[in-house]
């Protein structure tokens, strides 16, 4: 009896141990070869195509020296710095095997005084002091191929969805024996201004280059391009023009030159600017009519149409804004969700949500040879107003259209001058041989060598806002442990950088970038509004309508008094005014009832749909677990 017992605790211990090792080395052999199950939607933990792309093209060791100091002490920065810097080395790990040996990872812990900090600074690298010792922490890397280096300073965890592809950017940038120029022109200050002295005394500082330019130098060599130039370098393959607000005809001719010549052109044009509207103490009316920016020779010559003096308004798409503390509705200010963006171009098919201030629309037929593609469009539910209305008095008398609008387009194909007469302000003296010359001059007359249509087909993308791309409306800058983190708040970036990368000639990183914009907004509540809201909206505007009509019944009444009574009207004026000014009140109770109702359906609407949301997939457990239960017990019973 004792020997049985004792062969089956031996045979119990021996087989724990076997266990244990088997899956001690099974741990150890997959430990190598790191896998992880994605299971969101968008896949945002899967390499994406264009990753793949990048790491095929790779024809020379790419090595990536990974910097993340490992700190003994433990709080909630470094526990917190710790688990983001595992996050990284997976995916460089992920990347090393996708890249079948091209890629070599080499990793480092910069402690202070060690030869990886004296490394880590030499690549570039910024330590960040940590609460509470100050003590520097590094998390960063750089990658190097031959004598090209490209640095990450500090890996933000803000940046998290950017992860994959600021990594990517890096092995791209030394992996290109040259990068592409782009020139960027704008009426605006996009490179930043420098700091005025008498303002640094006020405690004033100068301003930064917008966000969308420091992006741009990352991966091109860019270059700014005077509003004033009449021909654009060479050397340029991508013109961005933002805001060409009062641009010259002499201007337009070089653009037009550029685009013959087989240069690529992003124009975002605007008829209300944002940017444009800052300067202070500046009438807001006056500030709205004065702004707009276009290119109206060319866009004529192209066959397009582009109205300064219209803006867009959709209430599919509108936004809830805060306008003197208080929210409001701003159908102008359009948040485009998929619907919005063209499925079958690559440059839209990965976005899902922009967000487009008091954008313009394009119309018209392109001339012939030219094709256009829509990247955006507004909802039928949409209609053109005055600029002045769509600022200050958005949606008050909206009647939609039925048309959807386009807000940004492509065109392709061979392009024609828009200045067939050659520059603009060249004499006809200039053209011809001069009078008084002997009829034996040998000196022939000055000829208009102006390109008249491009050699082959060419692209152009015209954009209806440049708001897009300004900093308050595309991103939020933070100070985090003394680095000037930067969260992306839409896809407007991932847009604007994926058309020059595009036109530039990679648009592998287009893919790379996209996921880090994608968001699942509340579709169906926002439907379930628009039909709340078009229940209520005529009784709003009947509301309204009464309440100015009384208001204006009250002024006349007080402006015509009795002859000789300049302070104190008649009973019977003083009867009528209090009559109406209890009508004024009355109806302005009832307007704020209708709009309470109204918000209070719609926030009941959304909490019924989250709780469904929330509830659904327990609830569904719950009820097969419970069948699975009865079919069982039914099956036991019948045996």
């Amino acid at each position: 009896m004792k020997k049985k017992q004792f062969e089956a605790i031996l045979y119990s211990t021996i087989g724990v141990v076997a266990m244990f090792v088997v899956l001690a080395g099974l741990n150890i052999i997959t430990a190598a070869f790191k896998q992880r199950a994605d299971l969101t939607r968008e896949k945002a933990y899967t390499l994406s195509e264009g990753t793949r792309a990048i790491l095929r093209k790779l024809d020379t060791p790419v090595k990536i020296r990974f910097y993340a100091t490992q700190v003994e002490n433990a709080t909630p920065e470094t526990v917190y710095l710790k688990s983001y810097a595992q996050q990284v080395d997976d995916l460089l790990t992920e990347l090393s095997q996708q890249s079948k040996g091209k890629l070599v990872i080499e990793r480092y812990n910069p402690q202070p005084d060690s030869d990886a900090e004296d490394s880590a600074k030499l690549d570039g690298l910024e330590g960040k002091a940590l609460p509470p010792y100050g003590e520097s922490y590094y998390l960063g890397l750089a990658a190097i191929e031959a004598d090209e280096k490209a640095s990450i300073p500090f890996l933000s965890p803000t940046r998290e969805r950017l992860l994959e592809y600021d990594i990517m950017r890096a092995i791209s940038q030394v992996n290109t024996a040259q990068k592409p120029v782009v020139g960027v022109m704008s009426a605006l200050p996009v490179f930043g201004a420098p700091m005025n002295p008498m303002m640094m005394r006020m405690g004033q500082q100068g301003q930064e280059p917008w966000y969308f330019i420091s992006e741009l130098k990352q991966d091109f060599s860019v270059k700014e391009v005077p509003m004033t130039m009449d021909k654009i370098d060479d050397d340029i393959k991508v013109l961005v023009a933002i805001y060409p607000k009062d641009i010259s005809e002499s201007a337009q001719y070089a653009i037009d030159q550029f685009v013959l010549r087989g240069g690529k052109l992003i124009a975002f044009l605007d008829p209300l600017s944002i940017a444009d509207n800052q300067t202070p103490g500046m009438n807001p009316l006056q500030r709205a009519t004065s702004s707009g920016a276009t290119m109206d020779r060319l866009l004529k010559a192209w066959g397009v149409e582009f109205d300064v003096s219209k803006v867009v308004e959709d209430m599919t798409y509108k936004t809830m804004i805060n306008r003197s503390g208080n929210p409001e509705e701003a159908p102008g200010v359009l948040s485009l969700t998929k619907e919005a963006m063209n499925d079958n171009d690559i440059l839209t098919s990965q976005l899902d949500n922009l967000l487009l201030p008091y954008a313009g629309v394009f119309s018209g037929t392109p001339k012939e040879g030219l094709k256009q593609t829509v990247l955006l469009k507004t909802s039928s539910n949409s209609d053109l107003v005055d600029k002045i209305m769509a600022e200050f008095g958005g949606g008050r008398d909206f009647k939609p259209s039925g048309k959807e609008y386009s807000l940004a387009i492509r065109l392709t194909g061979k392009f024609k001058t828009a200045f067939p007469d050659g520059k603009p302000g060249q004499s006809a003296a200039d053209k011809k041989p001069d009078a008084d010359k002997k009829e034996d001059s040998k000196e022939a007359p000055k000829a208009d060598n102006s390109l008249k249509e491009s050699g082959s087909d060419n692209s152009v993308i015209l954009l209806g806002d440049s708001d897009l791309i300004y900093d308050p409306v595309c991103v939020q800058v933070q100070n985090i442990l003394g680095f000037r983190a930067v969260n992306i708040l839409n896809g407007n970036l991932n847009f604007a950088q994926s058309m020059v990368e595009q036109l530039a000639g990679d648009s592998n990183l287009i893919a790379v970038r996209s996921r880090a914009t994608l968001n699942r907004p509340f579709t169906v509540v926002k439907k379930m509004e628009e039909k709340a809201q078009e229940a209520y909206r005529n009784k709003i505007k009947e509301l309204e309508t009464s309440l100015s009509e009384t208001q204006q019944k009250v002024n006349d009444l007080q402006r015509t008094k009795e002859k000789g009574q300049r302070f104190v009207l008649s009973p019977e004026q003083q009867q009528e005014l209090a009559r109406f000014r209890q009508k004024e009140s009355d109806v302005k109770r009832q307007l704020k009832d209708v709009r309470k109702t109204l918000r209070r359906e719609i926030d009941s609407l959304e909490t019924r749909l989250k709780w469904v949301n929330i509830a659904a997939m327990p609830v569904a457990v719950s009820l097969c677990g419970i069948a699975l239960a009865l079919y069982k017990r039914k099956k036991t019973a019948a045996k």
